[in-house]
């Protein structure tokens, strides 16, 4: 399962793609518009997990069954090789009529694309997470639909807790310091809360901090790292790290293996996501856990979120009925739902949480949907400013000030504006 394509910028994306001047007008109709008396979709799709060729071909058949005039043509393709094929397939003005990928701005921007609107039912609009479509969104025109998401929640070991303690999982930010402070003292070689720093998703991590007390990294028009809110974000995860919170040397602790650590039994507390819960089942199937809401400064919840996304070209507008049909058929809650826990992921739609809410593993992801927030990744800038934060933020674990680690990211993140 390659879930964690989700935590990342895909290495080619239509931001990427836009740059190179591939837009500007749409493309033709590759394959025509019908074929023997039925209209052809082809779609283009990444695969998420050995399984995912079958689940599309299931989609696909009930999909033709109730539609038998129209015919989808499946082409999946690794996350190695999906980006290249893309950019094959645009700059030859072949591109697919729908299209699974992580970014979508830069083919919205060139005019490329249908708006959401234009290829869906206002109630399959309308069943989406708010924030999701709002992610989904270009100059506030809702222009793909938010596809899979992954949230991120705290996973916290009962019986360290327990020892320590603690009988309840913190809400704010002052009851995980002092938690957190109370699983170190027992000695031992536990620690209290993981903060991976490392390289790896540093950017993931100091998120959820500046998102907990307000923050972001965008006004909206331009990349904002040095904000009081940001600055006063990162001011406390460095005194997680100097009042002992934390495990030994965060700032070169990446995500992988530190929530490994936590799967083994020796961190506490540790935000992680979905894939965490099966791979808890096969290395520690005995392990005493729970899942809670992020800890923010307030306790009001908010989380990172991370979505793919589903986008529709528009090439000669000839599809435009077919296509409309295949995107209700495919989010409608019973369809949505079956293909989203087949692959292990989180729906961005208000039906399909609902559908999958017995599932007591997800009760805290689910919930936390609403609340997600997410990378400026539409910004030309983020990426530079993404690469900073994960080379630099570690520094403060080894008492570097804040205010000149953030600072210097900002700097990386005007020079790439």
């Amino acid at each position: 399962m390659r879930t964690a394509r989700l935590a990342v910028v895909v290495t080619v994306s239509a931001l990427a793609l836009a740059g190179c001047g591939f837009g500007g007008k749409g493309s033709s109709s590759g394959g025509g518009a019908s074929q023997g008396g039925a209209t052809t979709l082809d779609l283009l799709v990444p695969s998420y997990s050995d399984a995912t060729k079958a689940n599309w071909q299931k989609i696909i058949s009930g999909f033709q069954a109730k539609n038998k005039d129209i015919k989808v043509n499946l082409e999946v393709q690794s996350w190695d090789n999906i980006n290249d094929v893309v950019r094959t397939k645009v700059q030859s003005d072949k591109s697919p009529d729908v299209l699974n990928i992580y970014a979508y701005s830069g083919f919205a921007r060139d005019g490329l694309l249908y708006p959401a609107a234009d290829v869906a039912s206002p109630s399959t609009i309308s069943d989406f997470q708010e924030s999701f479509k709002q992610n989904a969104s270009v100059g506030g025109t809702m222009m793909a639909f938010p596809f899979i998401a992954s949230t991120r929640t705290l996973f916290y070991n009962k019986e360290l807790l327990a020892k320590a303690g603690v009988s309840a999982p913190p809400k704010t930010w002052d009851e995980l310091l002092a938690d957190a402070k109370k699983v170190n003292a027992l000695g031992g070689g536990v620690y209290g809360y993981g903060m991976p720093l490392g390289n790896e998703e540093a950017q993931a991590e100091t998120s959820l901090w500046t998102f907990g007390n307000g923050g972001s990294w965008t006004d909206g028009k331009k990349i904002t790292v040095n904000t009081p809110q940001n600055l006063e974000a990162v001011q406390f995860m460095q005194r997680m790290v100097q009042e002992k919170a934390t495990q030994p040397n965060p700032g070169a602790s990446d995500r992988t293996p530190m929530l490994n650590v936590f799967i083994q039994g020796k961190i506490a507390m540790a935000a992680g996501l979905p894939p965490i819960l099966g791979q808890i089942k096969q290395k520690n199937p005995k392990l005493a856990y729970g899942t809670a809401p992020i800890p923010t400064k307030t306790g009001e919840p908010v989380t990172l979120g991370v979505a793919d996304h589903l986008m529709a070209f528009k090439k000669d507008g000839s599809k435009k009925a077919a296509i409309t049909k295949f995107v209700d058929y495919f989010f409608s809650k019973d369809v949505y739902s079956t293909w989203v826990d087949a692959e292990g992921f989180l729906p961005t739609t208000k039906s399909g949480a609902q559908q999958l809410s017995s599932k007591a593993e997800l009760k805290d992801f689910l919930i936390s949907l609403p609340t997600a927030k997410f990378y400026p990744s539409s910004n030309e800038a983020w990426s530079a400013t993404q690469g900073a934060l994960q080379s630099l933020i570690g520094q403060i674990a080894q008492g570097k000030s804040p205010k000149s680690v953030l600072d210097a990211v900002q700097a990386k993140a005007d020079a790439a504006s």
